[in-house]
């Protein structure tokens, strides 16, 4: 995993618009403490790699600063398997400092979170270690709420993002499969579905097939123009959900999947069954596409945070 800096700053430099760079590093540190607390506290060695979920970074402005106001605020978080952790009491103290360490991490930019919820098994994930959420709400209002998905193998930040699309592919596909109508839905979750849409196409497009992204790159760029001015109007949530549906772009993120993972006998399809070892498991051949990708971002927000406030580290204070 690349190492990136902790620079001078701040979540929400201005515009109330948060600075994703940072929030990736936030991430980064409530796990590295929270590993560090286990093993102080506990006696319980958990290593932990963390960062954003989502795809927002790929499409931020220069410095990092979100295009948009962000107030979903996910992380990914990796937990090694066949450790203490699978006795329930040590989650549960896993879970306990999780929660109060992100919400003293928060605190410090306005954020107030409250009602911490965990233990959820996220849909499509392995059956037999399904990937689990804590989320935390924020009384303060300036976010909606914290969510937290921990997916039970060691791996990269980037492996981890990579290895979820496969998950987030067959969620898309519950409301994109050309099999069944147009589902019928409140425009605020066809709006989240439109910005996993997004978050997908940016995420897989090294792997995209040439064919694929000539058929969807003027969908999505007018897909992603309508987003970042807002789509507030249920019309033109709706208008975009059927383009997206009609234009069949789910089987073009299934397809650069599909192929690679095939390769090694692993039905995406069926990612649930996989045995517990195959979980965060990445093929090298979309390790070589995407990892490169998935890096870029955070270098060119960390070149561009440096030549603004210089090249020292930073407490996170």
């Amino acid at each position: 995993m690349t190492h990136y800096k902790i620079l001078p700053g701040n979540l929400y430099p201005k515009d109330n618009r948060i600075n994703l760079y940072y929030l990736h590093n936030l991430f980064k540190v409530i796990g590295e403490s929270v590993s560090l607390q286990m093993k102080e506290g506990h006696n319980i060695r958990i290593p932990i790699t963390a960062g954003m979920w989502g795809g927002s970074y790929m499409v931020g402005m220069d410095d990092g600063q979100a295009k948009t106001h962000v107030v979903r605020l996910y992380s990914i978080a990796n937990l090694p398997q066949n450790t203490p952790l699978d006795k329930k009491e040590n989650f549960e103290r896993l879970m306990n400092i999780y929660q109060q360490t992100s919400r003293t991490t928060f605190a410090r930019y306005g954020l107030n979170l409250v009602r911490p919820r965990w233990g959820e098994a996220i849909p499509y994930s392995n059956k037999v270690r399904p990937t689990t959420a804590l989320q935390m709400w924020d009384a303060a209002g300036r976010a909606k709420f914290v969510r937290i998905f921990f997916v039970w193998n060691e791996a990269t930040w980037e492996e981890a993002i990579i290895y979820d699309m496969v998950r987030n592919v067959k969620v898309l596909k519950e409301l994109l499969h050309l099999g069944t109508r147009p589902a019928k839905k409140d425009a605020a979750e066809l709006k989240f579905l439109l910005q996993d849409v997004l978050i997908t196409y940016f995420t897989l497009y090294s792997a995209l097939t040439p064919d694929f992204v000539e058929h969807a790159a003027p969908i999505i760029k007018d897909l992603f123009h309508q987003m970042i001015n807002g789509m507030h109007s249920e019309q033109a949530i709706e208008e975009q959900y059927h383009k997206v549906y009609s234009s069949a772009l789910v089987y073009g993120f299934e397809e650069a999947l599909k192929i690679p993972y095939g390769k090694e006998n692993l039905d995406v399809e069926k990612v649930e069954d996989w045995s517990v070892e195959k979980i965060n498991y990445v093929p090298d051949e979309l390790k070589e596409k995407l990892v490169p990708a998935l890096q870029v971002p955070w270098k060119k927000f960390q070149s561009n945070l440096e030549k603004k406030y210089g090249a020292r580290d930073a407490e996170l204070k």
